[in-house]
């Protein structure tokens, strides 16, 4: 039978009768035999076997670089120290068990890092959950009357479904410190849907009391019907009321302001019809106070304010008697009079002004003073220039021109 030489197969050999040995130190060890086969094959068949504990021992050394499991690769190690112990392979079997060994010394610094990690993780597991309870209990400390109750929901649900995530896919915190952050964060969900039910209760409670006063003023408003347009002043005094009774619900207040609005447009149709016929009717008065209105206003450029004031007083009379024009004309013809009448009055002041008895004694007082005063200057000039005393005469000419301006003022 064929032996494999040391050049040929340095880890191993055949012997005649097939048996196939590994070499390892000083010395060989048989791993087995491969009956009816060359030993070349023989030791193909071995030397598989090592190659597949090779790949058992690199595998897990990738796996510790990619930072597997502590307990894992304690485990690993345990079970390939046991295959290695005398394998039936050949290969450098000592090389395997030393990089096995390393892997072994490497445990304690991998579980050591894995540890202080695994704090950490839990420290900042603890300390999201904290925050998720303060947040909970910040939506439950608030004033039940003046929150968004749509938005503190969505904000509660929002909380709630963070929280189950976190729990799903973060890590496990010790059992005590979720027990205590639940029935806190439980504890705030309670108080909001405490306040969230008594809020809505009370906001029902204000609802049915609205609702049952709209549909009493509905009512009111429904039997106005028959005084048509004199029930309008009663409409508004309802409408006053409605605005103070508060919501119903959007639901209701739309359909109560629907009936109580239609109620409200059949008093306001009949007075519609009303203006019409007044209208139709006070047509013919337009046309008239129209005309009356073109021959006053001639008085415009009337400055005389006695012809002025009785061809305003014929106009007004005949104002009267004519009688009313429809609404919506009321007021550009009022204004139109106005106008004329404004220009009358105006005549009427000036002439006052000029006549009042009161300030013309005291413009003719003042007058007689200035003229006393003029007299006096124009002695004290003449006797300036006599005298040849060329300031008192500059003085005395100043003053003698300002009092005779201010006697220019007063008319006279």
């Amino acid at each position: 039978m064929t032996v494999a030489t040391d050049d040929q197969a340095p880890w191993g050999r055949v012997d005649d009768d097939g048996t196939v040995y590994v070499r390892e130190g000083d010395g060989e060890r048989a791993v087995g035999q491969y009956p009816d086969a060359t030993p070349a094959e023989a030791l193909a068949y071995y030397e598989r076997k090592y190659t597949e504990l090779n790949g058992q021992v690199t595998l897990l050394e990738q796996r510790v670089k990619r930072g597997a499991s502590a307990s894992d690769v304690t485990k690993t190690v345990a079970h390939l120290k046991q295959l290695l112990v005398e394998p039936s392979a050949v290969g450098d079997v000592a090389a395997l068990r030393t990089r096995v060994d390393a892997l072994d010394s490497t445990v304690g610094e991998l579980t050591e890092k894995q540890s202080a990690e695994a704090q950490e993780a839990l420290v900042e597991a603890v300390a999201y959950r904290t925050s998720l309870v303060a947040e909970a209990e910040a939506l439950a400390a608030q004033d039940p009357a003046r929150v968004q109750w749509k938005q503190v929901t969505a904000s509660v649900d929002d909380i709630f479904a963070r929280w189950q995530k976190h729990q799903t896919e973060g890590p496990r915190i010790p059992k005590g410190e979720g027990n205590d952050l639940w029935k806190r964060f439980r504890a705030a969900r309670s108080t909001i849907d405490q306040h969230r039910k008594a809020f809505y209760a009370d906001l029902d409670a204000t609802h049915r009391e609205a609702r049952q006063r709209k549909q009493a003023l509905v009512e009111s408003a429904d039997a106005l019907a028959s005084k048509g347009a004199d029930g309008i002043p009663e409409y508004r005094r309802l409408l006053d009321d409605w605005k103070r009774a508060g919501r119903a619900g959007k639901k209701y207040d739309d359909a109560l302001w629907a009936r109580f609005k239609r109620a409200g447009d059949v008093l306001y149709a009949a007075k519609g019809e009303i203006v019409a016929q007044d209208d139709a009717e006070y047509a013919d008065n337009l046309t008239a106070k129209l005309a009356l209105l073109d021959d006053a206003e001639k008085i415009l450029t009337n400055d005389d304010r006695v012809s002025a004031r009785e061809a305003l007083t014929t106009i007004q009379l005949r104002w009267d008697e004519i009688g009313r024009v429809p609404r919506d004309q009321v007021r550009p013809v009022e204004d139109r009079l106005r106008k004329v009448e404004s220009h009358v009055r105006q005549l009427d002041e000036t002439h006052w002004e000029k006549n009042n008895p009161e300030r013309k004694a005291r413009s003719e007082g003042l007058a007689s003073q200035l003229q006393d005063a003029i007299t006096k200057l124009e002695d004290e000039l003449a006797a300036a220039e006599a005298g040849g005393d060329a300031r008192k005469v500059k003085e005395a000419r100043e003053a003698l021109d300002a009092r005779r301006v201010w006697l220019d003022a007063l008319g006279s």
